[in-house]
Order: C-alpha cells, then structure tokens, then sequence
C-alpha cells in the first residue's frame, strides 16, 4: 500500500488548497488522519458537518461503509492525485460507493444533518443481535456518566460489551481494550465493532500480562463482578497505580462487601448506587427491570 506521511506542512497545503479552490467555511473543519491506527471515520463524519479525511491509496470500501451508516447523502470534495492542486471534484457519498482510494490524499466531507453532541446510552435495537443480553440503555448511560470518559482515555472494559463500543465512540483518540472471556460472547462483540466501524477497539480473552502487553495502559476500567474480579483489579492496579474504577453488579453480597474489598486493594473515594428502571408495559402496569449496583473508586500510587 502507498503510504505518505501527513506532516503538518502537508496538512496546511491541504487546507490551503480547499480554502483557495471553494467557498467553504474551513473554520470549524474536524481533521482525522486515518492513515494512524484507532481512527474511527463514521462517528467523526456523524458529529461534524466538515471533516478532513487523510487517507493513503488502496482503501476500497470506504465509501460503501459511510454509505451503509446511513451517511449517502454527505458530500465529498476531491481531486484525483496526491497532491493538493488541479481541479475539485464533488460527490454525494452514495453515487460513490463504487469507488476506492486511488490516491494518498486529503479529501473534504460535508455532513449538513450532522449532530455534534455525545451518544449516551443507545438503545439496544442499535447493536448487533448474538449470544449478548444487553443492559438497558437507562441503566448504561449512568453507566457512562460515571466513567466521565474523555476523548483520549484509554479504557478497559470487561465483561461489558455495549459499554465497550460506547466508550469506543466517546473516546476517538483514545482506546478501548475489550475483555470478554465467552467465545461466543467475543464473536458478538466483534460484530458490533465492524457494525459500528471502529478501529480504536481490541478484544483479548482474560486479563494478564500476556495478554496486555501490547495494549496501552488504561487509566479507567469497568468491569462486571466475577469470580475474577480481585484478580483482575490487583493486576490493573499494577499497571496504573493511579486506575480510576467503574463497577457493575446485580450481586448484593458483592455490592454489600465490596467496600471492604476496595479498601483492601488500596481503593478510595468508594461510593455506590443502586438504580432501579421501571418501564410502562400493554397492559398499563410498570414491569421493574433488574436494578444493579454500581460502584465508582479511584486509586492513588500512595495507597
């Protein structure tokens, strides 16, 4: 595959050739090389209504993917080389999904019904159908609120399937290792990473050093209570002494000790919640859904 380095120099030539050549507003322009691993280009292209995509030559789907989110009727200005100069060429995305990359170049992509606001708490119709029950979207978008994630975080998520492709698009420029122990269960959740298009996500099968040791090291982790859990907790703890902790549980023993277990891990700032989500039915009548625990904690090198 081509490839070409996205310099800053390369950049502004760039801009400079579309500020030159039309009469779009550059100012509020979202960049997203996506020639670097871990960029996600459906979501960026869902939440800004102009985004400058770099991309090397040999890309043969990337229209039939924006197409497939529902994005065809985005527009893409163009040139065909690699270099910021002869005449601009526009698209609508649909009349594209033919087409490939031929090219090491940047390229404008015109969203109008874009909504540059956070995506918390899907609902479940959003995700893949498989082996995975999912949480309510109620319940995770507390869920989400409590992990306070940021654009660049890098976050474990174990056992928390739809959490993990939530996070995945609330931290573009950051990344998600995914800890799913069922075969089954991880199969789902790749479905969901290629239905969502995301490429900041890595799915392993338990959590060790093997099996981490070229994953980035978190800052945040949520996970589901297991059997596992202190385990997992004592090493994650190792590997950032400073790891922030979202917890999840429908156990009210571990919800009841599980101050006591933090404590002993060197966890502080503990504070739990219980959420409960009534939903009206047919008939008229509240059917109560599983009302878990969760639980938040910090923890600090000096513990």
């Amino acid at each position: 595959m081509e490839k070409q380095i996205f310099t800053n120099e390369v950049i502004l030539s760039w801009l400079q050739y579309y500020a030159k050549n039309t009469t779009l507003d550059l100012e509020h322009v979202k960049i997203i090389d996506i020639t670097k691993k871990n960029k996600n280009i459906i979501p960026t292209v869902e939440a800004h209504k102009t985004t400058m995509v770099f991309t090397n030559a040999g890309i043969d789907d990337i229209f039939y993917r924006l197409w497939n989110a529902g994005l065809g009727e985005c527009e893409v200005w163009y040139n065909e080389g690699s270099d910021p100069s002869g005449p601009i060429l526009h698209q609508q995305v649909k009349d594209m999904i033919d087409r490939g990359i031929n090219a090491s170049a940047g390229m404008l992509i015109l969203n109008p019904n874009a909504r540059n606001t956070a995506k918390i708490g899907l609902s479940n119709e959003m995700f893949q159908r498989g082996s995975i029950h999912y949480v309510g979207s109620e319940i995770r978008a507390v869920i989400l609120n409590k992990m306070m994630v940021a654009p660049q975080d890098d976050i474990c998520v174990i056992g928390g399937e739809s959490i993990a492709i939530e996070a995945a698009l609330m931290a573009p420029e950051g990344s998600v290792i995914a800890v799913e122990y069922s075969h089954a269960d991880r199969a789902t959740l790749e479905d969901n990473v290629a239905h969502f298009d995301l490429h900041n996500v890595k799915i392993i099968d338990h959590v060790d050093a093997d099996s981490m040791k070229e994953c980035p090291v978190p800052s945040l982790v949520f996970l589901v209570a297991s059997a596992s859990t202190t385990q997992e907790l004592t090493y994650l703890k190792e590997l950032n002494p400073d790891i922030k902790l979202v917890m999840y549980t429908l156990d009210f023993k571990v919800a009841a000790n599980i101050n006591d277990t933090l404590t002993s891990l060197g966890f502080t700032d503990i504070d739990i919640i219980q959420i409960s989500v009534s939903k009206l039915g047919s008939k008229n009548t509240f059917k109560q859904e599983p009302a878990p625990w969760i639980i938040t904690a910090r923890s600090e090198k000096d513990n």
